[in-house]
């Protein structure tokens, strides 16, 4: 059986993420989705809320994917995992630089782990999740950027901590 491992803090998750989540799932037999902390982030939503959204949209996709909370370095955990695939998404130009950095690390890390770059659709390249917040933050609509659900969820999560600018 051969795994990949698709990791991310999905804070939140985004169209763009299921749209990795969808294709990734078909070029391996079972998809892990990693759900981290970034320590160098402020994450809206806690791990655990985070995991469950994941869990939740990924749910109607079908197929064996899993939502895997982790907290190490992800070459362990791709090793803990089974894992012979890491699964990246790319955005633009500025995203390959850091994952091509990224990928040679890891390479040093762990030789039997291949990465694959998945290009994001065209309509979703834009869509990052740092983005997402900064517009709901400004009462900006964020529809067309995450699922509907999640939409609901960064919204209350809005009201309750204050828009800005207001």
């Amino acid at each position: 059986m051969r795994t990949g491992v698709y990791p991310g803090t999905f804070d939140p998750v985004t169209l763009g993420h299921m749209d990795i989540i969808r294709r990734g799932a078909k070029l391996v037999d079972r998809l892990v989705v990693g759900v981290t902390t970034n320590p160098s982030k402020s994450p809206m939503f806690s791990l655990e809320e985070r995991m469950e959204m994941v869990k939740r949209e990924v749910g109607e996709i079908g197929g064996e994917i899993h939502v895997v909370a982790f907290d190490s370095l992800l070459m362990d955990f791709a090793e803990r995992e089974g894992a012979k695939v890491i699964v990246r998404g790319l955005r633009a130009v500025a995203d390959f630089e850091y994952e091509y950095q990224m990928a040679g690390m890891n390479q040093q890390i762990n030789p039997r782990v291949e990465t694959v770059f998945l290009m994001a659709d065209v309509s979703l390249q834009p869509i990052a999740s740092r983005l997402v917040k900064e517009i709901a933050l400004f009462g900006g609509d964020i529809h067309k950027f995450v699922p509907a659900r999640v939409r609901d969820e960064v919204v209350a999560r809005v009201e309750k901590i204050g828009r800005k600018g207001s």
